[in-house]
């Protein structure tokens, strides 16, 4: 493989010592120094019992964390507690009042995504769906070209299908829905941490995704990117104290927005998840976004070696630049695979009647081979 010591950073995860964990699509492996931050917050509650202008000043440590992430001013970060909640305050601010109500998602959104946005349909939005391909296993983009035109308000994609890890082309759907006039949104979850991103190259408005994933940090936190651009366009109706210019002036006389991203926050952050979070981002800013996505290729390169002599089937593209870190392979029971797997200390998990396989940074080949293994023992589940 290549120059990446997978080793040295392999020791900072303690379930290796008697798991496979290559499930870091549903959530990330625990990380010493993930542990050790959060362990920080309940050291320092036992010493101050509360500390708020520290974590104030944590919040803004990951805001400027998040910016580094994904090529974005830390003005353009709200630190949220959750995708959905991101998703919802940018939706408040939204009107659909006028000639611009559709709405247009992908058949790839996770769940909370699409919720979110049906729930639109009692502002007046109209939601409309871009269909699969016949094999489902990507949207072609003429499908979406075809619904995107002067009534379109947003496009709503995920960069990674969270079912089949399928990898859209975001730049291109961005630039489909700015030719017309609307706006595009990127839900990340599936996709930060795994490979680089940079909101600018892709020319996005919105961006949200969380950290318990391939950012290996924990869940209940998160964050959304709103364009510099929109910021001070855009109020969200759904809000709170953290959302406001001045979070300590504490005023019940009126609703005074930030003038920055931040105005799609709510209330108190979620403390002890920034510890967590941090330390996450932490990891990956050292290793890199274009060293893990490296690594994670020659990952899959071995995995769809063996995969393919046991007669596996594939539910993703083949194509590299059509996936993300998540490898599907179709199943006739899916949860009794992952079950199967875990009694050989495999820890993978299922959706949409497919195993995931999602190689990490700190998965090697020795990983790969017991991986394959343990499913040449348990071929009956291979569709």
């Amino acid at each position: 493989m290549s120059g990446f010591d997978v080793a040295r950073w392999r020791a900072e995860f303690p379930i290796f010592e008697h798991k496979t964990y290559i499930n870091s699509c549903s959530y990330g492996a625990l990380a010493k120094s993930v542990r050790a931050a959060m362990i920080q917050y309940l050291d320092g509650r036992d010493e101050r019992g509360s500390d708020w202008d520290l974590w104030v000043g944590k919040n803004e440590e990951l805001r400027v964390s998040y910016a580094r992430l994904l090529g974005a001013r830390p003005d353009e970060i709200a630190v949220t507690a959750s995708a959905s909640a991101g998703i919802n305050a940018i939706a408040s601010a939204l009107d659909f009042s006028g000639k611009r109500r559709k709405i247009i998602i992908t058949d790839f959104e996770f769940p909370t995504a699409a919720q979110i946005w049906h729930a639109q349909a009692l502002r007046g939005a109209e939601i409309v769906h871009a269909k699969a391909d016949d094999g489902g296993s990507h949207i072609p983009l003429e499908h979406l070209e075809k619904l995107i035109d002067e009534e379109t308000a947003l496009v709503c994609a995920s960069y990674v299908c969270y079912r089949n890890g399928s990898r859209q082309d975001i730049a291109a759907i961005a630039k489909m829905a700015h030719d017309k006039g609307a706006l595009m949104m990127v839900d990340a979850f599936q996709a930060l941490g795994s490979f680089p991103i940079d909101v600018k190259a892709l020319d996005v408005d919105f961006l949200v995704g969380g950290v318990l994933k391939y950012l290996i940090g924990t869940a209940g936190v998160a964050m959304a990117y709103v364009r510099e651009e929109l910021v001070q366009h855009l109020t969200p109706t759904q809000t709170g104290w953290f959302a406001q210019a001045d979070v300590h002036a504490m005023l019940i006389e009126a609703n005074t927005p930030s003038p920055t991203a931040s105005r799609f926050e709510a209330g108190t952050p979620p403390v002890p998840n920034l510890y967590g979070a941090l330390a996450g981002l932490n990891i990956i800013h050292e290793i890199g976004a274009d060293v893990i996505r490296s690594h994670v290729l020659e990952l899959h390169e071995a995995l769809l070696a063996g995969l393919k002599e046991l007669g596996a089937q594939c539910a993703m593209p083949m194509t590299v630049g059509e996936r993300g870190a998540m490898l599907a392979i179709k199943s006739n029971d899916d949860h009794a695979f992952v079950a199967r797997l875990a009694d050989e200390n495999i820890i993978a998990s299922c959706r949409d009647g497919n195993l995931r396989l999602s190689p990490h940074f700190y998965n090697d080949l020795g990983d790969v081979e017991a991986v394959v293994r343990a499913i040449s023992k348990s071929k009956e589940f291979l569709l």
